[in-house]
């Protein structure tokens, strides 16, 4: 009985769910078509659409995996607003860009958003096209800072202020 008491008090008090798959959970399935994409996110009612630019040997990618993209609170609070997809910056699959055109992930990287590092998460609004200021580099320091950039792209703070500016103001790191 007491055992069960001190669960009810844990949940009670918020402890963090357990982490979840981000492939299941954090990043939606995709045929490449980034055109027909963006005519789902309008359908779903999504904000936009997040893309995480990655390689398979990148550290910080990894971490971003299985320390972030990994939380239910993250992978819910994205998932609601955002289709979710990831590009491989060394892919050599077709794809179809956001103007109906075809090539691959490699030249979508390189060629259309200059990805030379990686993690790069880039939100594109409803038109696929790059949301100002809407472009983050690296990894966060944690699922809050991640939040809070997906609260900065929903919220529309970008029109404003920078997201460095954005998170002084809130008085975070």
């Amino acid at each position: 009985m007491k055992v069960l008491a001190a669960l009810l008090l844990l949940l009670s008090v918020g402890v963090s769910a357990s982490p979840r798959d981000p492939e299941q959970h954090f990043f939606d399935q995709s045929f490449g078509d980034f055109a027909e994409e963006l005519q789902t996110a309008r359908e779903q009612g999504k904000k936009g659409i997040l893309i995480m630019f990655e390689m398979d040997e990148c550290p910080f990618c990894h971490r971003m995996k299985t320390t972030v993209l990994n939380q239910p609170e993250v992978q819910d609070y994205y998932k609601e607003n955002f289709l979710i997809f990831s590009v491989d910056i060394e892919g050599d699959i077709e794809i179809t860009d956001f103007k109906g055109q075809p090539t691959t992930m490699k030249e979508f990287a390189f060629k259309q958003f200059r990805v030379r590092a990686t993690p790069v998460f880039q939100f594109f609004d409803l038109q696929g096209n790059p949301i100002k200021r809407g472009r983050y580099t690296g990894a966060t320091k944690n699922a809050e800072e991640f939040l809070l950039l997906g609260k900065y792209i929903v919220e529309k703070k970008y029109q404003d202020t920078s997201f460095t500016r954005f998170k002084r103001k809130l008085r975070l790191p």
